[in-house]
């Protein structure tokens, strides 16, 4: 009994002084992802997206459509169709570290919040669909998981398909919740159902568009954005910080100022000289008539501050709008319908843009006239067919040329040029490439050289001429 009376007494002691330095070395500053939150990862996820849809390669995507001019330094060479598997390291981390990695935890965790589960999910079909389309192949279904460091490359058709189901997924959601929350952290939308759904739709019209599914597209853009105030735009915040500003408006007010813009001296990008009365390639005639659109997409590449128009500090920059879903129903109309239901929604735009509400107007005195278009004015020898050909090539070549124009500062008039250059060169706005005797225009991106180095299963990167399967 002696014997046991100690060991009980030596057990009290010992569990005493373990309770007393129990949790001794752990970090109070180490949070755990488990003790955050499912909402507190959506605002990052946002912001990553932000840089894949209007970040660096997006301006590049307009100089290689001559919207932009690459005047001196990396933007210049880049212009010049001189890019390597660098530039694009950050739009990849961004893409794939900063948004879809949250988006997943968000889906992990908030399996009791189909609200947000569906915002998560229509943000990461924005995010890997921006990437299916300026890369081709990318990972995908064994992207951001668990135990997988090395993600295989999927197919770009079977990437579309996927997010189509996603995006289906998220919509069924939406639809059928009885309660709609607001979310703070969403810095978007704050949880608005309509808006979000109606982004899910545009975006399937989108992917459906690049697909060459036009019936489908047509189908799902009648259900898109259906209101200029329902577009999905990055909204700087107007504060000190010059980090939340335009990303045009801060590259003049840093070290690329004098880098990048699309008017320096007598130089003008091609988008400009359409739009200006004066040029051999002017758009302007008695029903469209574009001084102050012009006015409003200068950009000035070496002060930030001159800009006022479409690179100002807190102009808001497009991602997915009322104007793309608008131009998609006008194409995707004329092709899978009618002559008379894409001239229908092609002059629903011009009305919008008539009114005067599209863009920021920087002075009065500057025409701006978009008068509804007639069917005469497809005819030979109409407005909009000097060179005879049929009406219904003439009326898509004037959306596809509307496309070019109000893209800009999206990937649309990127992702068009790939899409008909070749396959429908009537159609195609016919920009000259920025390179006399180049090999081909720019069909895609280069992966990642980070991705590249650090994954086994990274195809060999194809090339800049080679075309994506979308497009072949």
């Amino acid at each position: 009994m002696k014997y046991i009376a100690i060991l009980l007494f030596s057990l009290l002691i010992l569990s005493a002084c373990q309770s007393l330095n129990e949790g001794i070395n752990d970090n109070p500053n180490d949070i755990t992802i488990d003790a955050i939150q499912a909402q507190s990862f959506l605002t990052g996820a946002q912001l990553g997206n932000i840089q894949v849809q209007v970040g660096h390669l997006q301006r590049i995507s307009a100089l290689w459509t001559r919207q932009l001019i690459g005047f001196q330094s990396s933007y210049r060479s880049i212009d010049q169709y001189n890019i390597t598997t660098a530039e694009t390291n950050s739009t990849w981390n961004r893409a794939y570290h900063s948004s879809l990695s949250q988006l997943r935890v968000i889906q992990e965790k908030a399996i009791d919040n189909p609200q947000l589960t569906a915002i998560a999910q229509i943000i990461e079909a924005h995010t890997i669909g921006t990437m299916a389309t300026l890369f081709g192949d990318v990972p995908y279904s064994e992207a951001a998981t668990e135990g997988i460091a090395e993600p295989n490359f999927d197919g770009q058709l079977a990437v579309f398909n996927e997010l189509l189901s996603l995006l289906d997924l998220a919509i069924q959601s939406l639809d059928a919740l009885e309660t709609e929350l607001l979310i703070r952290e969403d810095i978007y939308f704050e949880g608005n159902v309509q808006k979000w759904t109606e982004t899910a739709w545009t975006l399937k019209a989108r992917y459906h568009l690049q697909m060459g599914d036009y019936a489908m597209a047509y189908e799902a853009a009648q259900k898109g954005i259906s209101d200029p105030a329902n577009s999905l735009l990055f909204q700087p915040i107007d504060d000190n910080n010059t980090d939340n500003k335009n990303l045009f408006w801060q590259l003049a007010a840093g070290s690329r100022a004098g880098d990048i813009g699309n008017l320096k001296d007598e130089e003008a990008s091609y988008l400009l000289q359409m739009l200006s009365d004066t040029a051999s390639i002017s758009r302007v005639h008695g029903k469209t008539r574009e001084a102050s659109r012009l006015a409003y997409y200068i950009i000035f590449d070496n002060d930030a501050n001159a800009n006022q128009g479409v690179a100002s500090a807190i102009q808001a920059m497009p991602m997915v709008t009322f104007g793309e879903n608008a131009l998609i129903l006008a194409e995707t109309g004329a092709r899978s319908q009618s002559f008379e239901v894409g001239l229908g929604h092609l002059n629903e735009w011009r009305s919008y843009l008539n009114s005067g509400e599209a863009f920021t107007i920087l002075d009065p005195g500057l025409e701006l006239v978009y008068l509804g278009l007639d069917e005469d004015d497809f005819e030979e020898d109409g407005l909009e067919n000097p060179d005879g050909v049929d009406p219904l090539t003439a009326l898509l070549r004037e959306i596809i040329e509307e496309r070019y124009v109000s893209g800009f500062g999206t990937y649309m008039p990127f992702n068009d040029a790939r899409r008909l250059r070749d396959a429908e060169p009537e159609l195609a706005v016919d920009f000259p490439l920025s390179v006399s005797g180049a090999d081909c225009f720019p069909q895609r991106f280069l992966y990642s050289a980070r991705e590249i180095d650090a994954n086994n299963n990274a195809p060999t990167d194809p090339g800049l001429c080679s075309k994506t399967a979308v497009n072949q």
